[in-house]
Formats: C-alpha cells, structure tokens, sequence
C-alpha cells in the first residue's frame, strides 16, 4: 500500500504523456496552484462526471490561480478518446507503469462492491505554488466531489 500524501509534504515530480503524446511535467506548473486529480479510466461513468464536472468548473478555478491535471492508468490513445467524445478542456496524462499514481498514494487497495481489490485510488492533491502538498483528499466521489473542492477552497461564481 503507497503512503498518503500529507499536507505539508513535497509534491513528487512526475513527467507523463498526455493525450496527444506530450510530455507533461508537475514542474511545467512550477509558481502556480495545481489540481492533480487520479481517477481510475477514462470513458467510464463516474470519471466522465468528473472530468465533466472540472472543465465546467475551470474557468472560475483558473480565475482564482489553480490549474488542473487529470491523471489515470490510461494510454495516451484513450485519453485523446475521451478527451473529445466528452469534449474536455483539462489537461489528462497517463500514467501507465502506476508509477505516479503509487507515488502520490492513489494507487493501492480500496474498498469497491464489498470487495478489497487493488486498483486506482480516486483523489485529489492540491499543489502549492512551491511545489508543497496544500491539501490530499483521498477516496472522494466522482460526484459533487469538485462543487466540494470549490466550496473548500473558498472559490466562489461570480
């Protein structure tokens, strides 16, 4: 099981593709707020409602500093897929060795149907501007869990 991330904590680096095959690095955001959100596949029902809910939310999270990354187990292909059959505007990278996904403890055993199984672990890291875990926010729910972040961060519609 891969240690959680606790506020306060060094944000590991990561370099992953994304949907069209560029390399995507934490440090790119190196100065600025980030979401990094892990979810377990794309194309699914509640990563859909997800990844739906932060590009509707992205401009009144990028008003107030935050970029967002979107980060799953999936290859580059899928993520393009998904990307435009939902018509998405965050940034998703994959991450298909689990390595970053273990790194940031979003990987490991959960609890799904009664069942422990092993597997993608939803949650959300929110990344300081130096580069420091703000907040880890670990087994959340596809839905409503991005109208709670808003409400957490103190981040409000005009």
């Amino acid at each position: 099981m891969s240690e959680r991330l606790q506020p306060g904590d060094t944000a590991p680096a990561f370099t992953l593709p994304d949907a069209d095959g560029q390399q995507v690095s934490l440090a790119d955001y190196s100065g600025r707020k980030v979401i990094v959100y892990f979810y377990p596949a794309a194309l699914t029902p509640g990563c859909t409602k997800q990844a739906c809910d932060f590009t509707d939310n992205l401009q009144l999270l990028a008003d107030a500093g935050y970029e967002v990354i979107g980060v799953s187990p999936d290859k580059p292909e899928k993520l393009a897929k998904f990307r435009e059959q939902e018509s998405l505007k965050v940034t998703l990278v994959g991450d298909p060795s689990k390595e970053v996904l273990a790194a940031y403890g979003a990987f490991g055993e959960k609890q799904m149907y009664g069942r422990t199984v092993t597997g993608v672990i939803r949650s959300t890291i929110v990344v300081a501007e130096d580069g420091t875990v703000e907040r880890a926010l670990y087994n959340v729910r596809a839905t409503g869990h991005v109208a709670k972040l808003l409400k957490d961060l103190s981040i409000t519609g005009s």
